[in-house]
């Protein structure tokens, strides 16, 4: 099962992204090869980590609650940073640091969660994630005396659905 469950995942994320490449089916053949090769290299390389964490991984409930958080709450804090990112480069008020937060998150999949979420919103990248589980953050505007914010003054609900989704 830790080979198994990886290949096929992987064959089927490669096979909807190249689908319509020729004409077996909706691939090419040499398509079908190469997602083949890929997909067994993938399950080959993460047939120890999958088949400890499989439970883990394709928990139903996590992706539905990913797919919720990706469209609504993340899309949003995209979506509001990035009209606040433009505002800050039309006027100048830009006052940049690096600040650190604790989000007090345990796990490596919740931390990488919301380090990608931190980072691609406009505005803020995440530049280390230190052992006590600590993130410094470049931030595009640190107001006066928020130079120690608390995680919901930097990414406001964001570390809440990280340790939803993967807690």
């Amino acid at each position: 099962m830790g080979f198994a469950a990886p290949f096929l995942w992987s064959l089927i994320v490669y096979l909807l992204l190249t689908a319509g490449s020729g004409n077996v089916i909706a691939w090419s053949p040499g398509e079908l090869v190469a997602g083949i090769v890929i997909a067994a290299i993938i399950g080959y390389a993460t047939k120890d980590v999958m088949d400890e964490k499989l439970g883990y991984f394709f928990n139903p409930k996590r992706w539905l609650l990913f797919i919720v958080y990706a469209i609504g709450p993340f899309f949003f804090a995209m979506a509001k940073a990035n009209l606040d990112v433009a505002y800050r480069v039309i006027t100048g008020k830009i006052r940049p640091g690096i600040v650190k937060i604790s989000p007090d998150l345990t796990r490596d999949e919740s931390r990488t969660l919301l380090a990608n979420s931190i980072t691609l919103t406009p505005g803020t990248f995440t530049l280390e994630i230190d052992d006590e589980g600590n993130f410094y953050v470049h931030w595009i505007n640190v107001p006066p005396g928020k130079e120690r914010p608390t995680p919901e003054e930097l990414c406001g609900y964001l570390p809440k659905w990280a340790r939803r989704i993967a807690e």
